[in-house]
């Protein structure tokens, strides 16, 4: 009889663990597609990173371009914009943090942490104001040369440092790194 004990307990065993085997099996197989569809689409996936070519951007001007749906500035600046960007007290801006995605950490909000290049001319941020969300105007706007919200009165330098208004950070620049000497990638 102890034979016949053991197989029917094997004979059990096998049946508890090929039926829990399925049931993972079935339970996964109903759970994946409910977890795939979070993730981002094609389409959205393959904006995560542009290229913008920037050699037809002259001194002192600036374009606008798209990315993942909000505006991005990008500003070739002059050598007065970058005299007076690097002159400024760090002491006398609302917000000393540089918000940078191309540094690890926190750094300080100087002209030199917030540029694209050495030489200080390549600026580019997002342009969204980081009060209510607006986009601020460019070319020289505002009390500080740089850019201005209308709709509350948002002041910023020609680093896009708050200096004055309700806005309560800089204009965060995004990760960007120029993959030639014409081309910026974003992202």
């Amino acid at each position: 009889m102890s034979n016949a004990e053991d197989h029917a307990g094997t004979r059990r065993d096998f049946l508890y663990y090929a039926t829990a085997g399925a049931g993972a099996v079935a339970t996964g197989a109903a759970v994946w597609p409910l977890v795939n569809q979070m993730n981002p689409s094609a389409d959205v996936r393959a904006l995560s990173t542009i290229r913008v070519d920037v050699g037809a951007v002259s001194e002192g001007s600036q374009i606008t371009v798209q990315w993942l749906g909000k505006p991005v500035f990008i500003r070739n600046r002059s050598q007065s914009e970058i005299e007076d960007a690097r002159s400024v007290d760090l002491s006398d801006l609302p917000d000393p943090v540089a918000r940078n995605e191309n540094i690890q950490g926190e750094a300080e909000a100087t002209d030199e942490n917030r540029t694209l290049d050495e030489e200080g001319r390549w600026l580019v941020m997002m342009g969204v104001c980081t009060h209510l969300g607006c986009v601020p105007l460019g070319n020289g706007a505002g009390d500080y040369n740089g850019w201005f919200c209308p709709c509350h009165g948002s002041h910023y330098d020609a680093a896009g440092r708050i200096r004055r208004g309700p806005a309560p950070t800089n204009l965060p620049v995004p990760l960007a790194e120029f993959v030639d000497e014409t081309t910026i990638l974003l992202g």
